[in-house]
């Protein structure tokens, strides 16, 4: 490693009580483990500073020498190394990672969940021994995922009748009210589940609404997360770069205020949408397809890429 960059990286971590070397930047994520490092933390703590590796190889490179970790992200806290995607969540399963950002713990208390008779007599069937049990995890995100396997430390149990449901403490926070049910639909069996707690989801937009949204709204909430070099190539004339000014425009707008978001094709987009869903925007869309999309669509002057 050049000593420019080890001296970089070091003033980063010394100069910053919370650093986060991710790929992509809090609004747009490059990636699902950045994505939820960063969902933990804004749920923790308003602020942190964070570095986009991909935006320098030599730094994307050097941090994983400089911690002697291979993977992206990795996070530091009071300048200490605290290690990447799954050791955080660990930490912050059972309070930990409040700790070492100097919080105090709170108490999660068991939350209030109704699982119907079917939905017990399916799991009941599925528990191969005593030493089994029933796991639920909600992600930042609010994805749910039902599985078999082992107690673990600090898990949060919830009985439902003969049934014990055994989660982490931020899973059980984002679980209250939460109703879960065994029903037959188009595709056979399956588990239906309701969640109250759910922020608003994000909208898509077609590239054709898009164009009569501009023509009606001239100054349509419109951001691409695209970066420089790709928007040197193509641009839809009425977008603005999602930079760290635009992400502080955005979060002073009303949570009503409809916004779109666009990349290439739409994946990256759609990251970027969850992320202001996730702090309350209500009419969060992401462009269908993308840039590309619209260069075939609507406005073939705009090149392909």
């Amino acid at each position: 490693m050049e000593d420019s960059t080890r001296k970089l990286i070091d003033e980063t971590i010394k100069g910053n009580d919370v650093v986060l070397f991710m790929k992509g930047n809090p609004a747009a994520p490059q990636c699902g483990f950045s994505s939820q490092v960063v969902g933990i933390l804004d749920g923790l703590i308003p602020g942190y500073a964070t570095v986009d590796v991909l935006a320098d190889g030599a730094i994307r490179e050097g941090i994983k020498e400089y911690s002697d970790w291979p993977t992206i992200p990795q996070l530091y806290i009071k300048g200490e190394f605290i290690g990447g995607c799954d050791i955080i969540k660990d930490m912050y399963a059972d309070g930990q990672l409040e700790e070492a950002l100097g919080l105090e713990t709170s108490e999660v208390e068991p939350p209030e969940i109704s699982m119907s008779a079917s939905a017990i007599k399916a799991f009941s069937e599925a528990l191969q021994s005593d030493k089994e049990l029933v796991r639920l995890e909600i992600d930042p995100k609010f994805q749910t995922g039902l599985s078999i396997g082992p107690a673990k430390p600090k898990d949060i149990t919830v009985k439902a009748g003969e049934l014990t449901l055994h989660m982490d403490r931020a899973s059980a926070s984002r679980a209250r009210g939460m109703s879960i049910d065994y029903v037959d639909g188009a595709q056979g069996p399956g588990f239906k589940i309701e969640n109250p707690n759910e922020p608003p989801k994000v909208r898509p937009m077609t590239v054709k609404e898009l164009r009569a949204r501009l023509d009606e709204t001239p100054d349509l909430a419109l951001f691409d997360v695209r970066p420089p070099t790709e928007r040197d190539i193509a641009s839809i004339q009425e977008a603005k770069a999602l930079d760290p000014d635009a992400q502080k425009t955005i979060m002073a707008l009303p949570k009503e205020t409809p916004i779109v978001f666009h990349c290439h094709h739409g994946g990256r987009s759609a990251q970027a949408a969850e992320f202001f869903v996730s702090h309350g925007f209500k009419m969060v869309y992401n462009l269908m397809g993308g840039i590309d999309a619209w260069s075939q669509e609507v406005d073939s002057n705009v090149p392909r890429y």
